[in-house]
């Protein structure tokens, strides 16, 4: 019975201990989470802004252009953005079986995130640049140099459309793997022309407007997906860690039953052995 004891105590204590760490980790993430959302936030403002300049000179644009139409017959050029650090669920893992699922060996690769540059480097996918361990001040820049490849690549014709695979954030809760086209851009429906939209002059022309502005419109998607995952990633290890914690919990009570059971088993049995030799004595 001792060493049952002795054994269910030192479970007891590894628990205790483990608990407290991903107690802790909970409470790291909800505060990264917190941050990083409002980060996000932050940046949508702008690209929602200039997301509706994009719109308006799109709707103008011939039907004709480069930026209109997929390259057939080549391959494409995807952005794929993981993590760089473990512990926070499913998030990895969901993007890994979207890319088993959707991607070819000749797609143009770019992985974002160690977690995703490791699972990657043991499987036959063409990675163009594996980008890791990104300084929040610098992010921007080496993703737009990226992005920038990716389109001269697809202005020789040498790919079919530039993509990003990312994780969508709805709320805290919910987030979800997905796969975004960014070229070819699809033509907006026609509005009927009012107010300032009526007499819109292009300087310089349209087609110009477009070229120039194609540059910024997906550096600025890529950025904005970029903070969405890491969003969804602290999201995700929040929750983790906060079912790891409850199940910390859940077992401690379990082993603290089992200890109450044993040493009251161990207290009863010495009464009866106290209780037996009393009575040989008399």
């Amino acid at each position: 019975m001792a060493q049952s004891r002795q054994a269910i105590q030192a479970r007891i204590s590894s628990v205790s201990s483990t608990k407290k760490i991903t107690k802790a980790m909970q409470l790291i993430a909800s505060s990264k989470l917190t941050r990083q959302r409002q980060i996000m936030e932050e940046n949508r403002s702008y690209a929602q802004g200039l997301q509706e300049l994009f719109t308006m000179v799109l709707r103008s644009a011939g039907n004709d252009s480069m930026y209109l139409n997929e390259n057939q017959g080549k391959p494409s050029f995807i952005f794929v953005i993981t993590s760089d650090m473990g512990l926070c669920g499913g998030y990895n893992a969901n993007v890994y079986r979207m890319i088993q699922d959707e991607f070819s060996n000749e797609d143009h690769i770019v992985m974002v995130g160690v977690r995703g540059a490791a699972w990657i480097s043991k499987r036959d996918y063409n990675v163009e640049t594996v980008l890791s361990d990104l300084d929040e001040d610098d992010v921007y820049n080496a993703l737009s140099k990226c992005m920038q490849d990716a389109l001269d690549l697809f202005e020789k014709k040498e790919i079919s459309k530039i993509q990003i695979l990312y994780t969508h954030y709805k709320n805290t809760l919910t987030f979800v793997p997905t796969l975004e086209t960014v070229l070819p851009v699809s033509k907006p429906q026609e509005e009927k022309k009012s107010g300032m939209h009526a007499d819109m002059i292009f300087e310089p022309d349209k087609e110009t407007m477009l070229q120039n502005m194609i540059p910024m419109v997906t550096k600025s998607i890529l950025y904005s997906r970029y903070l969405e995952s890491k969003t969804s990633e602290q999201a995700s290890r929040r929750m983790a860690m906060e079912s790891a914690t409850d199940n910390a919990e859940e077992l401690q009570n379990d082993l603290e039953l089992a200890y109450n059971r044993v040493r009251q088993g161990a207290i009863t049995q010495e009464i009866t052995e106290i209780v037996g030799g009393a009575n040989a004595l008399s």
